[in-house]
């Protein structure tokens, strides 16, 4: 009876993992198919292997009619505003947080898990009419500003590694004379490294493939991130696909690079906190 339940759930087990596999790859295998097929092919031949695996029409038009360049241009640059003020409030606001103790510490710790609760989509005309009263609406600052907020992710990220920094530290650097900027700055800051590349491999990978903030906040053509550069592909009563798809496999391929290169970055930052 033993070997027999055991038989079962090897047989249970493996065909889990096969199903689940089936279920991550299909919309990669989908994609890849697509990409090279003409519209023709594309609605004739369903999931079949394209005919033509050298035809690369569908990934020239993409990138010259779609202006991927320009989509590449605006992202890093959005990118790099957004990561320096996620790196600069994430490690100010757990400094501290860690570091000070008084009587609004739980209560800010709270609204920061609040705000996470509340779906994103019901505060969207509050936000809209914030940035509209700004003046930044239709401009890169919006979407910066926007994924420039602190999140709980990199408040809980950065506080691990805040905690388990000595306080000696702080004490041996305040007798010599520095303030607490100074104590941020020279030894809290630096210390803080490893979390600082998990947030940067995590918030990098969130707001390249993010289209809703720059699709909504940006719709001037001008502006136009390679999330929303696919979407000029989109008509009113149907879409080119097999163009879509090359879009995608353009796109998708820097996020696979960056996460098989500094995966371990990510595992070691979000786990080391908790071993310490």
């Amino acid at each position: 009876m033993e070997k027999n339940d055991s038989l079962w759930m090897k047989i249970f087990k493996y065909a889990s993992l096969i199903i689940a596999l089936f279920i991550v790859l299909f919309p990669i295998y989908s994609v890849v198919v697509g990409a090279f097929k003409t519209q023709v092919e594309y609605y004739n031949s369903g999931l079949r292997l394209p005919e033509n695996f050298l035809n690369f029409d569908n990934f020239k038009k993409v990138y010259k009619i779609g202006k991927l360049a320009l989509g590449f241009k605006n992202i890093l640059i959005i990118l790099a505003v957004s990561l320096a003020g996620n790196i600069v409030m994430g490690t100010m606001v757990a400094y501290a947080l860690g570091r000070f103790d008084f009587k609004l510490k739980k209560p800010i710790m709270g609204l920061y898990l609040a705000v996470q609760i509340i779906p994103l989509v019901t505060t969207q005309v509050a936000t809209f009419s914030v940035i509209k009263a700004l003046g930044v609406y239709n401009t890169m600052f919006a979407p910066m500003l926007l994924y420039m907020g602190a999140d709980v992710l990199q408040i809980v990220i950065y506080l691990q590694f805040v905690n388990s920094i000595p306080k000696d530290l702080d004490e041996s650097a305040m007798i010599e004379g520095a303030s607490l900027f100074k104590i941020y700055r020279s030894v809290i800051f630096p210390l803080l490294a490893p979390a600082t590349a998990t947030l940067v491999i995590l918030k990098t990978i969130s707001i390249y493939n993010d289209f809703y903030v720059p699709y909504l906040y940006m719709p001037s053509r001008k502006l136009q991130v390679v999330s929303t550069a696919i979407y000029n592909f989109v008509g009113p009563n149907a879409a080119q696909l097999n163009v879509i798809s090359a879009g995608i496999l353009i796109i998708f391929i820097p996020t696979v690079i960056l996460f098989l290169l500094l995966q371990r970055y990510i595992f070691a930052g979000v786990t080391s906190g908790a071993v310490k």
